[in-house]
């Protein structure tokens, strides 16, 4: 009844003001553009009047419209093109070809200028996606890597302009590219106009922000608040000019209290302005923090899901072709939410990091062991049709070791002395280890820590030549699974190159505290030149990753949109996972995560001779007395005839 009650309350305000705004849409579009607006803003009136009713207890439903239809108006023709294109085909997302490349614009080319001017070294790996890291203008000094934005509309300006940005997103259209960029939704800059205004008392932006007076109600709050940086900041509050102001993360990053409609108002302009200037897909980052509740850790709450999802509706309708990214690194059970995976679907992002099965990846690589990667991507929920995962190796920041209990348990390993294994061996410290990382975070305390150090490196791939061939195939072998595991896949700057770790960041002030850098380095364009000769590292990975690319655009298996699962086989060193799409046949991959030869009943994978070789690191797989042979850490992947 409650939900037929939403229904009629919506259908009332609609009907209201349906008159009036189909005089505006069709005078300020055109009729046939004016007539697309209405019809997206009819689908998708049940999410954003049920959400913001739910979220504020009333829906301005006529000023977050016309919020929208200013942001239609004022698009540029070649958007709304790109907008149509992606109506006929709304789950373009999940094409085949879908490959993206991660990189900070400066350390890839200098500038947003530089960056356009090396598309041809994208388009020639196969990149359709590119994600450039935090590139909206910081504040001054200290700013998390470029995540305390003072200024939404504005580009850090050694990278270049919003112009620069406007126009490298044009030249990625043409190539049938798009364009990912980091919105913080959780935080600003204290130096952030907003902010600035909420500090000298301007009664428009009196609710932006949230502080308390003394020490009674932050202290309340952190009794369940779990904190972000407990050896750098601890705390979740920072005292200024006698208030104490509610900083999640750094004492400089203010967090925006997501409770005022007129926060929620401010966001959604800023969204539909980046938009219209070629932004394809919002990374929304630190998304699961924005509600506060007390007596709660303050993470994914309802509320952030209907903010998003009612975010995601309104964008829809003045730029159908701008999708969502969820940044939510946290517990797999809490990440299909972000996904729209409700009692009912309800979208919100269209896109999520797969980071259990990075975590994964590395921990079987560590082990030789693929059970406990069986057990706990056999767990996890499955994600809508509409939405799909990014999946990847290695990303930006330090890997922490998501591992359950309850699944290290059920492969008869204990979590926490997994997890200490892991930060030992990837920290080159356990005996045997070719890995080359660094702890990240130490806490002499607890013993707990994560890893930082470049993917190449962590495959323990060195200067010296002897490294090469046994490191290529583990960095192969973990791209190998990420790119058939359906999604996706994310190529981090660097990684098709090899790229080591980097110390050229401890010679940076800035930067000498924070050892991730090691695994951000600049791009070595010299290595890169040398991608075309197979007698070098670099034309080793560059030719595998090149290789795992071009077969996957020919596999509808791996579109998003399908089902993933994980297959039993009788051999804990393989890690083995079916593909099915509606539109295509069943996919198999098989991974040996041993350094030595293994075998598997080739019943388990359905190899009746109904199944053949699409790709493989050693040739068509073979199958002898009922049992397929993969060499050590070899894959292959297997198509329907």
């Amino acid at each position: 009844m409650a939900g037929s009650s939403v229904r009629s309350r919506a259908a009332t305000a609609f009907e209201a003001l349906l008159p009036f705004l189909t005089a505006d849409a069709t005078d300020r579009l055109g009729r046939s553009e004016g007539l697309a607006f209405l019809a997206r803003f009819e689908t998708s009136l049940l999410d954003i009047y049920e959400s913001l009713e739910l979220v504020y207890g009333s829906v301005p439903l006529n000023d977050l419209v016309r919020t929208a239809l200013d942001a239609a108006a004022e698009r540029p023709a070649g958007l709304r093109e790109l907008d149509r294109r992606r109506e006929i085909d709304p789950r373009w997302y999940q094409r085949a070809r879908q490959v993206g490349y991660v990189c900070y614009a400066d350390r890839f080319a200098g500038s947003l200028r530089a960056v356009a001017d090396n598309l041809d070294y994208l388009d020639e790996l196969g990149v359709t996606y590119l994600h450039l890291m935090p590139l909206l203008r910081p504040r001054d000094g200290e700013n998390d890597g470029g995540y305390a934005v003072a200024d939404y509309r504005a580009v850090d300006p050694r990278l270049g302009t919003m112009d620069d940005l406007s126009a490298l997103a044009d030249r990625l259209h043409e190539r049938d590219m798009s364009l990912c960029v980091d919105l913080v939704l959780n935080h600003t800059a204290k130096e952030h106009p907003w902010a600035e205004a909420w500090r000298a008392g301007d009664p428009a932006y009196g609710d932006f922000y949230l502080s308390f007076p003394d020490r009674e109600m932050p202290d309340a709050y952190e009794r369940t608040i779990v904190p972000v940086f407990p050896d750098r900041a601890p705390g979740s509050f920072t005292l200024f000019d006698g208030e104490w102001v509610w900083t999640t993360f750094w004492s400089y990053q203010w967090d925006l209290n997501w409770a005022s409609p007129n926060v929620f108002r401010a966001m959604l302009e800023t969204i539909l302005w980046l938009a219209n200037r070629g932004v394809d897909v919002f990374r929304l980052d630190a998304v699961p923090f924005l509600w506060k509740r007390l007596g709660t850790t303050c993470l994914n709450e309802p509320e952030v899901h209907r903010i998003v999802q009612a975010l995601h509706a309104l964008v829809r309708i003045a730029a159908p072709g701008v999708i969502f990214k969820a940044e939510a690194i946290v517990a797999p059970d809490d990440l299909v939410p972000y996904l729209g995976g409700h009692d009912r679907y309800r979208p919100e992002c269209e896109l999520a990091y797969h980071n259990q099965l990075m975590v994964m990846l590395w921990s079987s690589l560590a082990t030789k062991d693929a059970r406990l990667m069986t057990q706990s991507l056999a767990r996890m929920k499955p994600i809508p049709a509409e939405a799909t995962w990014v999946s990847y190796v290695r990303g930006h920041d330090d890997i922490g070791w998501a591992i359950s209990a309850e699944d290290a348990s059920a492969v008869g390993w204990d979590w926490w002395n997994h997890r200490n294994f892991l930060n030992s061996f990837f920290s080159g410290k356990f005996p045997s280890s070719y890995a080359r990382g660094a702890l990240f975070q130490e806490n002499p305390d607890t013993g707990d820590a994560r890893i930082s150090g470049s993917a190449a490196s962590l495959c323990g791939i060195t200067e010296d030549p002897a490294s090469w061939p046994m490191g290529v195939r583990r960095l192969l072998l973990l791209h190998a699974v990420a790119f058939a595991y359906g999604g996706i896949p994310l190529i981090y700057m660097g990684d098709e190159l090899g790229l080591r770790n980097d110390d050229a960041y401890l010679r940076d002030e800035a930067l000498r505290d924070d050892n991730r850098w090691m695994h951000r380095p600049h791009m070595d364009w010299a290595a890169a030149a040398r991608r075309h000769d197979p007698a070098t590292l670099e034309g080793r990975v560059f030719a595998g990753l090149r290789e795992l690319i071009v077969a996957r655009k020919d596999l509808l298996a791996l579109r998003g949109g399908g089902e993933t699962a994980t297959v039993g086989v009788d051999n804990g060193h393989v890690f083995a996972w079916r593909r099915r799409h509606p539109r295509s046949g069943t996919f198999v991959g098989l991974a040996n995560f041993s350094e030595q030869p293994q075998t598997v009943e080739a019943a388990a994978i359905g190899h009746y001779g109904w199944l053949e070789t699409a790709l493989s690191s050693d040739g068509p797989l073979a199958v002898r007395e009922g049992r397929a042979l993969l060499p050590g850490l070899g894959f292959v992947w297997l198509i329907e005839r």
